[in-house]
């Protein structure tokens, strides 16, 4: 049975997962929901609130899959979709959040057993109170750990801890015992401290033995909202939370100490992915990317930044590239409000073998790009080698030229990325209905290449009706 990465019907076919988080359900407005996309060509189904075995119901401004992450929660051979409801009111406590892991099943998804609920509360599986505006669910990852224990990892950005207005808070749900542990910047050996607005869990990125949590709001020193990120791996230690690896602020790598500036955000998006070293056995390492789309260059305010990282089997961590559209080599010039790398996405196309420049890939979303005056945030995505000179080889891909949409004002090219080992996905969740859709690229795409797969809504059994189709898709 399945047995394959994000089959949620057993089938042994890989499915893709779209998300429309401001789709109107039942009549609800912004509800929200997913479109799960058979592989094989057997069709579409659609996830909400208003199925029978999910539990609650959709409600205008849910925004059920503003995020979203696939695994095998229970080890039946399906994979299994926790979707992010950051927006959702428990009680009468507005945009409290919660997180529902949605089971596959060889009936179907959503076809088997019923879900299950995570959120704050006393009678919640997550024991904090809720309160308004935690945002339980704006992130979510998942992971399996060393031993074969599956791990979801829950960002509430919002939650105010001791007082400290938006600190944030993470939480663990692991094994198929579903245990639950809270963390945040005060627990035991966690890098740096607790503060109001730091927004830890505003994003999350796992793979294998090592989860990273991004920090976009923490101060350091006086420099507010300059940005952090902490790494964990997702075994339980004798302190009681996830064992802490390593954290940092941002720094680059001519030797400066830091580089931090108020405003930069550093740690807005995260991804990893796993990585065999020259004379490893085994992919034991991992490369991560962290953009940084507050960072200002030579007077471009917002022009945005990427840093990747090297992070070692034994915990250490040391950077490779800074990366931006002024680096020498890399297409383009570092303009005010681009925010390059605003979204990030990594990939080992080949994990078993020795990483190079052609299976480790980078592709960075720059929603604010725009190439002429013509059409302001058109957006764009660049793709590049993850290792190596970023600037050998690195592709630039927008609407019109190579992403097969009508160039238009506030596109936000590059807002929505996901992927496989074999494809990058671009999601297109605004601009002319003509163009709206999900479209699947070669990680080795040259500039202005054309997409070799597209979900569209009208096309493929996909329902016409959508209002940010892709906002979010893996």
């Amino acid at each position: 049975m399945g047995g394959v990465d994000g089959d949620f019907n057993g089938d042994g076919l890989r499915d893709v997962v779209i998300a429309d988080p401001m789709a109107t359900v039942s009549g609800k407005v912004r509800a929200g929901l997913i479109h799960v996309v058979l592989g094989g060509g057997k069709g579409t189904v659609e996830v909400s609130q208003d199925m029978p075995n999910v539990s609650d119901a959709a409600e205008p401004g849910d925004q059920f899959g503003f995020s979203f992450a696939v695994y095998d929660a229970d080890k039946d051979g399906c994979s299994d979709l926790a979707v992010g409801i950051p927006y959702e009111d428990v009680y009468s406590v507005p945009d409290a959040g919660l997180v529902q892991l949605v089971y596959g099943s060889t009936l179907g998804i959503g076809q088997g057993k019923s879900d299950i609920g995570f959120r704050q509360g006393a009678d919640g599986l997550m024991k904090e109170a809720y309160e308004p505006e935690d945002w339980v669910g704006y992130s979510v990852a998942t992971t399996v750990s060393a031993t074969g224990i599956p791990y979801l990892i829950i960002g509430a950005p919002g939650e105010d801890v001791d007082g400290k207005t938006d600190s944030g808070l993470v939480t663990c749900v692991y094994g198929t015992g579903m245990s639950v542990v809270s963390f945040d910047q005060q627990s035991t050996g966690v890098w740096e401290d607790r503060e109001a607005y730091d927004q830890f869990g505003a994003s999350i990125a796992a793979a294998g033995n090592l989860f990273v949590v991004g920090v976009p709001g923490e101060s350091i020193d006086s420099d507010r909202t300059a940005g952090a990120v902490v790494a964990f791996r997702p075994s339980i230690n004798t302190d009681g939370i996830p064992a802490p690896v390593w954290g940092m602020g941002q720094s680059r790598a001519d030797g400066a100490e830091s580089s931090a500036e108020a405003g930069d955000r550093y740690g807005t998006s995260v991804s990893l992915t796993s990585y065999r070293p020259s004379g490893a056995a085994s992919a034991s390492d991992f490369i991560l990317a962290v953009g940084a789309p507050g960072e200002d260059l030579a007077g471009a305010v917002d022009a945005g930044v990427v840093q990747t990282y090297h992070s070692t089997a034994a915990g250490t961590v040391s950077q490779l590239n800074w990366i931006d559209q002024n680096t020498a080599t890399v297409e383009g010039e570092a303009e005010a409000g681009d925010f390059f790398g605003q979204r990030v996405r990594v990939v080992n196309t080949s994990p078993s073998a020795v990483g190079t420049a052609s299976t480790m890939r980078l592709a960075v979303g720059v929603p604010g790009e725009e190439t002429s005056e013509d059409f302001r945030d058109k957006g764009g995505v660049q793709v590049m080698p993850l290792i190596g000179d970023p600037g050998s080889g690195d592709a630039w891909i927008d609407p019109g030229y190579g992403i097969p949409s009508e160039p238009a004002h506030q596109q936000l090219a590059g807002i929505s990325l996901g992927g496989t080992r074999t494809a990058l996905y671009v999601g297109m969740p605004y601009g002319p209905a003509g163009g709206r859709a999900v479209y699947g690229f070669p990680w080795n795409v040259a500039s202005g290449g054309a997409p070799t797969q597209t979900w569209k809504p009208g096309e493929g059994g996909i329902p016409a009706e959508n209002v940010a189709f892709g906002t979010a898709v893996g």
